[in-house]
């Protein structure tokens, strides 16, 4: 397998909510070397493979992943204050609004924010990217809706129904997303 390390990053990804979220801690490797003695001598010898030179497509890719790592944190605060999805009834309501408002909203923001200001030099990762602010941007107005919904004393059913619209096809552009980066993954020699 093509550089193990970056499998146990790739691996450490969860979907959360449609998008790669930080889910793991990351293994260190042990020292590969052995100590040899002679009569006369004492060396080491070191046993461990050298790694081959990354290409430019690779080491965007891998630069890319860093930069979605750094930007989940957002996206994992948005997703985890509505605890993985939300029910909306006229007696939770109000907690539902507090969330979007306070909480879902402002980190899902930054975290739309954080993609768009990622730029892969690869033009096939570009387009690939291009699904994700896509989709993450279609959630994100889906949650603002859902909020329109639930902002006043009783539940506007029409609004809640278009917010849950936008949301699935943000899913949508995200599933794509991450079928795209899991070919172009392997295209690279990288298990996903």
């Amino acid at each position: 397998m093509k550089k193990s390390w970056v499998l146990s990053i790739i691996m450490s990804f969860i979907l959360l909510g449609g998008v790669f979220a930080p889910a793991g801690s990351y293994a260190a490797a042990a020292d590969d070397s052995t100590t040899t003695y002679s009569e006369d001598e004492y060396y080491e010898v070191d046993t461990s493979e050298q790694e081959p030179e990354l290409t430019a497509e690779e080491e965007d890719f891998l630069n890319y992943l860093d930069l979605l790592d750094t930007a989940s944190v957002y996206e994992e605060k948005a997703f985890n204050a509505l605890g993985g999805g939300f029910y909306i009834t006229s007696s939770n309501r109000k907690s539902v609004f507090l969330k979007l408002t306070n909480t879902a909203i402002p980190n899902y923001t930054k975290y739309v924010s954080k993609l768009k200001q990622i730029k892969p030099q690869n033009t096939e990762l570009q387009k690939i990217h291009a699904n994700l602010i896509k989709g993450s941007y279609t959630q994100l107005e889906g949650f603002q809706l859902a909020k329109k919904a639930v902002s006043k004393t009783t539940v506007n059913s029409a609004v809640l129904k278009q917010a849950n619209a936008k949301i699935d096809a943000g899913k949508k552009n995200i599933e794509k997303f991450h079928k795209e980066l899991s070919a172009y993954a392997n295209k690279l020699g990288y298990d996903f």
